[in-house]
Order: C-alpha cells, then structure tokens, then sequence
C-alpha cells in the first residue's frame, strides 16, 4: 500500500476502483444519466466512471462541465473522487454543488506528477481519499 499527499480541493472521502484516463470535458463527453463517456474521439469512450476514482491529469473543456459533473452525482452516476495534478475550479464547483445541493461527498484532490504517475498505473486496484485539511491518497492492492 502506498501512501501520497494530497492537496484538498473539495473535502470528503471516498474508496472506490480507480480509473486513469486522459483529460475529459463533462459538457458534451460525459452522460450524466447513464454515467458513461459519451465523446467518441476519447479513450475512455463507453466507459463508466459511475462509483470510480476518476484520476486524470486536468479536466478539459467547458465551465458548463461543472453541471454535468453535479447532475451525475445526484444521479449517481458520477464518480466517488477525483484526483488531478492542476487545480480544477470547475470540477471542484461541480463537486461543491453536489455536496450542497444533494448530499455527495465527492473528493477533489490535486497531487504532484511523482504520486499521480503511480496512482494512475495501479491498474485494478482500490484507491482511498481522505480529504481534509491535510489529504493524502492511497492505493490499496486488489
């Protein structure tokens, strides 16, 4: 089990699968209903990020992302956490919303490119946040 810091962007905690995928715009590149990768030229296309650990690098695209990302977690079909290595102020608004509007506790967490290279090549393992104050992010074995 390996261990990482973590800087908190929105507070919670979250232990689900991970997911490692490329940037991803929500506005347009995510079902907010089904919980699926809808952009046809993304990697991650037909996948579901539903009760994930999204780890991608940054998000892309749109400010309109934000409502996506909130309406998928009222839905449940978001994902439980994500973890980036830049600041994100729209996917971390989404997550704020969520959390205000319907009672998620989706995690935000922005760390250095040394930790997010290993969480994102530990392919089928477990990924725990625990965001507050001080938030680290571990990968837990399969």
């Amino acid at each position: 089990m390996n261990t990482f810091e973590a800087i908190t962007l929105v507070p919670g905690r979250a232990r689900a699968p991970g997911i490692a995928l490329p940037p991803l715009s929500f506005w347009g590149g995510y079902d907010a209903e089904s919980g699926v990768i809808v952009d046809a030229t993304h990697a991650g296309n037909g996948r579901s990020l539903a009760s994930r650990i999204l780890v991608m690098p940054r998000a892309r695209g749109s400010s309109s992302s934000s409502s996506v990302l909130a309406e998928a977690l009222r839905n449940g079909t978001g994902p439980a956490g994500i973890v980036l290595t830049e600041r994100d102020l729209i996917l971390s608004i989404g997550a704020i919303v969520a959390n205000e509007l319907y009672a998620t506790n989706v995690p935000v967490v922005m760390v250095d490119e040394a930790a997010f290279a290993h969480i994102a090549a530990a392919v089928d393992a477990h990924i725990a946040i625990d965001a507050a104050q001080a938030a680290s992010v571990r990968i837990i074995a399969p």
